[in-house]
């Protein structure tokens, strides 16, 4: 189903991380489709290595925040996903990349803001696993808060000609 070139542009250009939310409940069909968004993500060999988990109870957000190094946000939001990819999987952290992107792009279309939090390689990954009581076999690769915009500010990005190039490099 083609939207019409301005609205999936729109949602592309205008995502950005969002730390503070309000205290509106986000509503569970928007949270089912943005998992089915990221359900639906591109994978290598379609193998689909992933497991999403969704929490929304506020003591195990303050957990899981305070067991992160930069995601202590994460008790403030309303809803915490939690992504993690089959370790024996040779592609996990691609394809769980890719997950994780279309979960948040499938947030924002609904006005949901979120922040992606690191999971994979970090000291916390096997804590938040055993938190969240997810087999062995899996490891974190991404926490993904979200919530409704409280406050919207946005970084500044570099130019498109200072971060790309035509054929072969050049410094010039």
């Amino acid at each position: 189903m083609y939207l019409g070139p301005n609205l999936g542009l729109t949602i592309l250009r205008t995502r950005h991380s969002i730390r503070k939310y309000k205290d509106d409940t986000v509503d569970e069909k928007i949270i089912q489709d943005a998992l089915d968004c990221a359900r639906l993500a591109p994978t290598a060999r379609n193998e689909q290595p992933w497991l999403f988990g969704v929490v929304k109870e506020k003591e195990v957000l303050r957990a899981i925040a305070d067991l992160t190094d930069h995601g202590r946000f994460i008790a403030g939001a309303q809803v915490c996903f939690a992504v993690f990819g089959k370790k024996d999987e040779k592609y996990y952290l691609e394809d769980c990349s890719a997950a994780t992107t279309q979960l948040i792009l499938g947030l924002w279309a609904y006005g949901v803001g979120s922040c992606w939090v690191a999971g994979d390689k970090k000291e916390y990954a096997g804590a938040v696993g055993e938190l969240l009581n997810v087999p062995d076999d899996y490891t974190l690769v991404s926490l993904v808060s979200a919530g409704y915009p409280a406050d919207v500010s946005v970084a500044g990005k570099k130019d498109l000609a200072e971060i790309t190039f035509s054929e072969k490099y050049s410094k010039n």
